[in-house]
């Protein structure tokens, strides 16, 4: 009689079942596999996360301060001499077809303390500075307490304190009217401002009007720094704006125009972006590490579990499973041992760029591109890792297989 030999059929889905039992059954040895790829993955996710919201709270930050901020300073002279800018700058400035407002800062020679009891060389970091009133819209500031100086009140002794300043000084608020010694008079805190980002010099000064600073500080009205903004238009025109700084410093200094300096706060921080850049570059390359051992790891774990089911093994293929079979098996089995780790980095790792952008005020960004990627990516190297031990597992003789060892 002749009888027709079928071939088995194992579906993809009978082999996820029986990887899925594989590793049900040894779950300590799955979670240790499983955590060296969660690593791996979380490090990959984390930093992209954190590199996404860090460019998501730079954009909104240059959104809504305006790139159109510009800042006109002293160079270096060809003698190496002082360079001092006249007393009218701010005003020459603005007189430029193309800037739209101006205003100028300058700094006084004076020390700001909480009392006059805190030795005079204990600065701290911080500047006294003598502004426009102009200033605050012309930097795009905040008053987070109290209010900014005013013209009817520059000759008076106040003062207006940047973030960083309050801080260190102690004054969290304006009730009370605290007060802060400057080189022989108390001025009364009559504001304190929020983080400008675009000029973090005024974080860390004490600011006073130009006449009282004039009248007790002997201040020579020659500007250290003088703000301005120009037409957003020239920010499409790089040639245009180009010309534009060309113009402001023939203007300040006609007879050099070169010992002028004239930037743009916002290219510090789009400079500061490329650096963390590379930054990241850096954290990746140790991400892909982590995540090349982790796939070692599974690979290492898959021919010690080849080697513990032999039995296993050679009853199937006396069964009538085939080769390939076999191959699949193992090749699912290990693909979904990384699965597991690649979806619990994923979530670490969401966590983690979560929990870093809140602790930082930032906007949290969070690619699904980027989550799929890495739950992908970890689908893939698990995979890889597999295929060397389900074809050490195919090629076993089932009558070896099955033999008890000695």
């Amino acid at each position: 009689m002749n009888a027709t030999i079928n071939s088995s059929r194992v579906t993809l889905r009978d082999s996820i079942v029986l990887g899925t039992l594989g590793l049900r059954t040894r779950k300590t040895r799955t979670l240790l596999t499983a955590l060296g790829i969660a690593i791996g993955i979380a490090a990959m996710i984390s930093v992209l996360g954190i590199t996404s919201s860090s460019e998501a709270q730079l954009k909104a930050e240059l959104d809504a301060l305006g790139p159109n901020l510009i800042e006109i300073t002293p160079g270096d002279s060809f003698t190496s001499a002082e360079v001092s800018f006249p007393s009218e700058t701010s005003k020459v400035v603005q007189r430029v077809g193309t800037v739209e407002s101006s205003a100028a800062v300058y700094e006084v020679e004076a020390s700001v303390r909480r009392t006059e009891l805190i030795p005079k060389q204990q600065t701290g970091g911080m500047a006294v500075l003598a502004v426009d009133p102009e200033l605050l819209s012309m930097i795009d500031g905040v008053v987070a307490a109290g209010r900014f100086l005013d013209s009817t009140t520059v000759g008076i002794p106040q003062v207006v304190l940047g973030s960083v300043t309050a801080e260190r000084l102690g004054i969290i608020s304006v009730l009370g009217s605290p007060q802060v010694y400057l080189d022989g008079t108390y001025f009364t805190v009559v504001g304190i401002l929020e983080n400008a980002p675009l000029a973090p010099n005024i974080d860390r000064a004490a600011l006073i009007g130009v006449e009282v600073a004039t009248e007790l500080f002997d201040l020579e009205l020659q500007p250290s720094l003088v703000y301005a903004r120009v037409n957003e238009e020239l920010l499409d025109d790089q040639r245009r704006f180009d010309e534009t700084r060309s113009v402001i410093a023939a203007s300040v200094l006609p007879n050099a125009p070169n010992e002028v300096l004239v930037s743009r706060p916002s290219d510090l921080l789009v400079a500061r972006a490329s650096t963390q850049d590379a930054f990241t570059g850096l954290l990746l390359g140790l991400g892909a590490v982590a995540l090349l051992v982790g796939g070692v790891g599974i690979a290492n774990v898959m021919v010690i579990s080849v080697i513990e089911r032999r039995t296993e093994i050679g009853v199937r293929r006396a069964l009538g499973a085939l080769r390939r079979h076999i191959r699949l098996q193992f090749v699912c089995e290990s693909a979904l041992l990384a699965a597991l780790g690649g979806l619990g980095g994923v979530l670490l790792g969401a966590v983690i760029t979560i929990a870093y952008a809140r602790s930082q005020d930032w906007i949290i960004s969070i690619s699904i591109s980027s989550l799929g990627a890495g739950l992908g990516l970890a689908i893939v190297i698990g995979s890889i890792a597999g295929l060397y031990p389900a074809a050490r597992a195919a090629r076993l003789d089932p009558a070896e297989a099955v033999r008890p060892r000695v």
